[in-house]
Order: structure tokens, then sequence, then C-alpha cells
């Protein structure tokens, strides 16, 4: 008993793996060749538009060397399943479709992706004129009704102001529809 006690001081995960012998099994890594993390990564990049930046990332969570995520990298952009130019227009048009971003919400994050100053120019084309004015209109305009309730017109407008930067609309669109609130 007290050879025990003396392994469990050297050694205090001798006790815990002998007790709970499934705590072994947690430190185990999977690791990947170079085929089998491009097969994944293929269906990765193939499931959804991804990014370089993302692409990388998954490759480094895979513990995979500098050498291999280049090579992979280079049979996927080949191999056409990664395109930075498809990404970033799908990342425009999804981002101002679905969750009402303005331009400046949408050049921030691509910008955070390491996307270049060409690909974001050509994803903004990708929102039309006429349609990104109706959606700031009808955003502001929804956002104003869920405001009527606050009877300090100053907060009212900071409170709208706010919340149309947080979406990432211009600056001359949002005080130009602060003025309107008086």
């Amino acid at each position: 008993m007290r050879g025990f006690f003396f392994a469990l001081i050297l050694n205090p995960t001798l006790f815990i793996l002998k007790k709970y012998p499934y705590f072994s099994q947690v430190n185990t890594i999977k690791t990947y060749t170079v085929e089998e993390a491009t097969r994944k990564l293929e269906n990765y990049c193939a499931y959804q538009e991804r990014c370089h930046k993302e692409v990388e990332q998954k490759l480094r969570d895979m513990r995979m060397i500098p050498d291999a995520i280049d090579h992979i990298i280079h049979h996927l952009l080949q191999h056409n399943f990664l395109n930075e130019t498809r990404f970033s227009q799908a990342f425009a048009r999804g981002k101002f479709k679905t969750k009402k971003w303005g331009k400046q919400r949408i050049i921030r994050e691509l910008k955070f992706r390491d996307i270049s100053a060409y690909n974001i120019k050509k994803a903004l084309q990708e929102i039309p004129e006429r349609e990104y004015y109706k959606t700031f209109h009808e955003l502001a305009e929804k956002r104003m009704k869920q405001l009527d309730g606050e009877t300090n017109l100053q907060k009212k407008r900071k409170k709208l102001a706010d919340y149309l930067f947080y979406r990432g609309w211009e600056s001359t669109l949002v005080y130009e529809k602060v003025r309107e609130i008086t």
C-alpha cells in the first residue's frame, strides 16, 4: 500500500489511468497521409466555397507539415476546388441577401480573410445597386418601427445609427436616414 502512494506522488497520471482507463484514449491524435488529407479537403471545399485562409487553417488543425499544406493547396487550386474570386463573390451575395450586411461590413470581413483588393471589388459588383438601396431603406424602416417606444429623440437616433453602422452601411446613408427622424 505504501508503495502505491509513493508511485502516485511520482506519477499522478498512473492512478488516473488505472482507475479511469478511458482517459488514455483522449490524447490520441489522428494523423493523415497527404492523399487522405487531399481527399478530405476536396470534400471540405466541395461542400461550400472556402477561402485560402480557411483551408490553410483546416490543414494546420489536421497537423499537416508546411510542405504538405502547399502541395494540397496547389492541388485544390489546380482542380478548381479552391477559387478566391468565386468565394468572395458568393460571400458578398450571401451576406447581403441573408444577413442584410452593407458594403463596409462585407469589405471588412473579406479583408479579415486575406482576400485581395481585386477580388473584393469583383465581389461588391455582385450586389445590384438598386437592390442595395432598397434593402437599406427597408432595414432602416424596420428598425425605426422597433424603436417606436423610445421617447428620447437623441437616443432613438443613436440606436438607429449604431444598428446600421454595425451592419456595415455607409456613413453618408446612415446620417441621411438619421436626419429624417425629426
